[in-house]
């Protein structure tokens, strides 16, 4: 089993930035991909990054490429989701997942651990 825990979410206005924080426990967290997804208000839940525990390759949604950036530290368990430029659209709560899979890392049922996630309110 693997725990994740979401820190650093808040309110902040647009144009601002937020860095996310997800610690994991319970597991090896050197083999694990890692990602971040957000649900917004009656929307489903969407991909927002990932990267993978081979080569450390990084994935975005078309919406935060150039905004966001997704980076971990194996020696601490943690996974960080660095967001600059943020826009009222990117609302949501967001939610940190980990999976033993290499691929298909947009797919959220590819991670079956998931955080409780941390709201993210952007004022326009």
């Amino acid at each position: 089993q693997v725990q994740l825990v979401e820190s650093g979410g808040g309110l902040v206005q647009a144009g601002g930035s937020l860095r996310l924080s997800c610690a994991a426990s319970g597991r090896t967290f050197n083999y694990f991909a890692l990602g971040w997804f957000r649900q917004a208000p009656e929307k489903e839940r969407e991909f927002v990054a990932a990267v993978s525990w081979i080569g450390g390759s990084t994935y975005y949604s078309d919406s935060v490429k150039g905004r966001f950036t997704i980076s971990r530290d194996n020696a601490k368990n943690t996974v960080y989701l660095e967001m600059t430029s943020l826009k009222p659209e990117d609302t949501a709560i967001y939610y940190c997942a980990a999976a033993t899979a290499a691929y298909s890392l947009r797919d959220p049922s590819t991670f079956p651990y998931w955080g409780q996630g941390t709201q993210v309110t952007v004022s326009p």
